[in-house]
């Protein structure tokens, strides 16, 4: 999770002030008079189970004065009704780009595993700011919800579950046990890489599926990677456009997989430079006498054709047809979760690393061929590079005070405050609200 990300963080304090306040009201009530600080009493002195006349952690969706939820047409179900049914718990907000966007897919598996009759039921738990906001946003849900006006289950599932960031998705299992083997607190990652192959979501399922995952990446080559019994080419430029080019001709090449579209902001400003560096490594690798080459492969998602052409055409690499299959494929397998992102595939077609944006944004051309040997080299360079720089400096886009920190000493992966870039190793940070950017851009006040 990068620093930097602005909204994030919006969840995240949205979280912690819940917390702040729970502590408070937790002072002043008296445990015993509340069924639900009863079960947290509880909880908090080791046991995960609560006594109920269904399973354990559907009790954690009533409250005293409650035992529905509600139904998409406003309806209420009682909450009995799920016994026996996996449970995933939605804590989400429409305020919040990524949970729209992870509504969306939701939706999809959900209603997918409702065809095949899969005992499966979603619970919405919602941030979002007022009445109003919370039916809009769960007009497009087909599962139930918490009703919004129920702050203090909403509050008390936040606790339980330790929620510090949205989206998330808890898949509960049924008669959950008191080890708590019955939670997967991963469900968001899990949908976005498995879709409804995860079903039923247990941590049993996971793990053959990881196994699955790890053979198909053992045995990983290009061909089969980018092509289908309907295409063996990718799409080309020159002499002609939309020139077929073979699949097997980047056999023996370094290959990025470019994911992309016209219409990402991030995507928009980090293509001319991905072009620019293209070009440089490709020039810095026409007298090499092992025949080392390099090459991209466009993965869209434009919108439409013609977005795609005009995309494609500003661009001087290869382009997987626009709508073809694999492209969705190629996004669940390397489990993407975000554009512009930059695959680096070594010439053997295995994956050398899923961060090539970062890698490109650090080190520039010198990133190539993306390998961990190569990486080790530029992390030292730069080590040696940053014993020169200032400790703290004032930077032009901030008021406070920034100080030099690296992976080691209060550092990691960012984003950058001032290009919006992805970074990691040495940064200058404001240890007072966290703001960060890389060692090049700052530009220090005179």
């Amino acid at each position: 999770m990068f620093r930097g990300e602005r909204e994030r963080e919006r969840g995240r304090e949205m979280r912690h002030e819940v917390k702040e306040e729970e502590l408070l009201e937790k002072k002043e009530k008296n445990n015993n008079n509340s069924k639900e600080d009863d079960e947290f009493e509880v909880l908090n002195s080791g046991e995960v189970e609560v006594v109920s006349s269904t399973s354990s952690y559907l009790s954690l969706l009533t409250s005293q004065d409650r035992d529905f939820l509600l139904s998409p047409t406003g309806t209420q179900v009682k909450v009995s009704d799920l016994e026996g049914k996996v449970i995933g718990l939605y804590f989400s907000a429409n305020w919040y780009l990524p949970c729209q966007n992870f509504t969306q897919v939701l939706v999809n598996a959900y209603e997918q595993l409702k065809i095949c009759e899969s005992k499966f039921e979603v619970v919405f738990v919602s941030s979002d700011e007022d009445l109003e906001a919370f039916n809009n946003y769960r007009a497009g849900m087909p599962w139930l919800a918490i009703p919004f006006s129920d702050l203090e289950s909403k509050k008390a599932l936040n606790r339980r579950f330790d929620i510090e960031g949205i989206p998330c998705l808890i898949i509960l299992q049924p008669n959950g046990r008191k080890d708590d083997d019955g939670i997967l607190h991963n469900g968001v990652e899990m949908i976005y890489r498995y879709g409804v192959q995860a079903f039923p979501f247990s941590k049993e399922r996971l793990e053959e599926l990881e196994e699955e995952e790890r053979e198909r990446h053992e045995s990983q080559t290009l061909i089969n990677l980018l092509t289908n019994h309907d295409r063996d080419f990718l799409l080309g430029h020159h002499p002609m456009p939309n020139r077929s080019v073979p699949v097997g001709s980047l056999t023996g090449k370094t290959v990025g997989l470019y994911f992309s579209a016209q219409w990402c902001l991030p995507g928009l400003d980090f293509t001319p430079k991905l072009i620019s560096i293209y070009h440089n490594i490709k020039q810095s690798l026409i007298k090499d006498i092992d025949g080392e080459d390099f090459e991209i492969v466009f993965v869209s998602s434009d919108r439409d054709q013609s977005q795609f052409d005009l995309h494609f055409n500003t661009m001087p690499w290869l382009a997987l047809p626009f709508g073809d299959p694999i492209t969705k494929n190629l996004t669940k397998y390397f489990d993407i979760q975000g554009i512009p992102s930059l695959v680096i595939l070594g010439p053997d077609g295995k994956t050398v690393t899923k961060h090539g944006r970062n890698l490109i944004n650090l080190y520039k051309e010198n990133a190539y061929p993306f390998t961990e040997a190569k990486v080790e080299l530029l992390e030292k360079k730069m080590d040696e590079e940053a014993k020169d720089l200032p400790r703290s400096e004032k930077h032009i886009g901030h008021r406070h005070e920034l100080t030099l920190v690296s992976e080691g000493s209060g550092g990691g992966p960012f984003i950058c405050c001032d290009c919006d870039e992805q970074g990691s190793g040495w940064a200058y940070q404001c240890i007072q609200c966290g703001y960060e950017v890389h060692t090049k851009c700052v530009r220090p006040v005179d």
